[in-house]
């Protein structure tokens, strides 16, 4: 009877600890990764990488903070309250949705609403570094965002070379297959080059993805300039790798 009923208290207390451990094992299934190095964000869902966006960070590199932060708070048409404009204002900087992020030395209670991924009214700064600190989107862009991500996801917030591929493998987040339109690089790719940064361009331009910078290679690059109105010079730098993962 003493050993039915340990039997019994055990298998209880097994039961608590699976339903203790989902919430932490979804959590990290679902994540926000930004990256200031190339003013991308990556949004994962159910472990697998969903979309990026282009976005504006800090016109500083100490302004916008790194780490990881928990988002905490979210608000559509937040007031800009510095300058008394109410929310959905076209004056309103903060655009059309609001994702707040605890960030240590927060002010207490308004934790959250310091630091925060939001819209703007300011579209052209998209994908330059030009806030106070705060991740800037698109307003269409950050509705979607908005309308998908949980309170108590994990922000990630890195200045790196690495792709979202990497990044993601680093903290845990997902799983190890990424859909090719969303990967990425920061390196600048030429005539020559080899590696997965390569791969990666050339599955972006769908042709064969063999890790090598050959003449298909730099003829497709060149076209793609050329179709963007850049100076088709067959060298993937800052201005190439921006127009590669703004196009649809």
């Amino acid at each position: 009877m003493q050993l039915r009923k340990m039997v019994f208290v055990l298998g209880i207390l097994l039961v608590g600890l699976c339903v203790m451990v989902k919430p932490a094992e979804a959590a990290e299934k679902e994540a926000i990764i930004i990256n200031k190095s190339i003013n991308q964000l990556a949004f994962y869902e159910n472990g697998k990488l969903k979309k990026t966006f282009p976005v504006a960070t800090g016109r500083t590199k100490s302004l916008t903070p790194e780490g990881k932060f928990p988002l905490v708070n979210k608000v559509k048409n937040r007031p800009w309250y510095k300058e008394n404009i109410p929310g959905g204002d076209p004056r309103n900087p903060l655009g059309a949705r609001w994702l707040g992020i605890k960030v240590p030395g927060d002010w207490g209670r308004t934790s959250g609403n310091v630091y925060g991924v939001h819209g703007t009214n300011n579209p052209s700064s998209i994908g330059t570094y030009a806030s106070s600190g705060c991740i800037r989107m698109h307003n269409k862009d950050v509705i979607w965002l908005y309308e998908r991500a949980d309170k108590n996801i994990p922000v990630y917030i890195t200045s790196s070379s690495s792709s979202f591929t990497a990044l993601a493998q680093k903290y845990g987040v997902g799983s190890s297959k990424v859909v090719a339109d969303y990967e990425t690089f920061n390196e600048t790719l030429r005539y020559g080059s080899k590696g997965e940064s390569v791969k990666i361009l050339q599955r972006k331009l769908s042709i064969t993805a063999d890790g090598s910078f050959g003449p298909q290679t730099l003829r497709s690059v060149k076209k793609f300039q050329t179709s963007k109105g850049l100076v088709a010079d067959g060298i993937v730098g800052p201005k190439t790798r921006k127009a590669l993962f703004s196009s649809k």
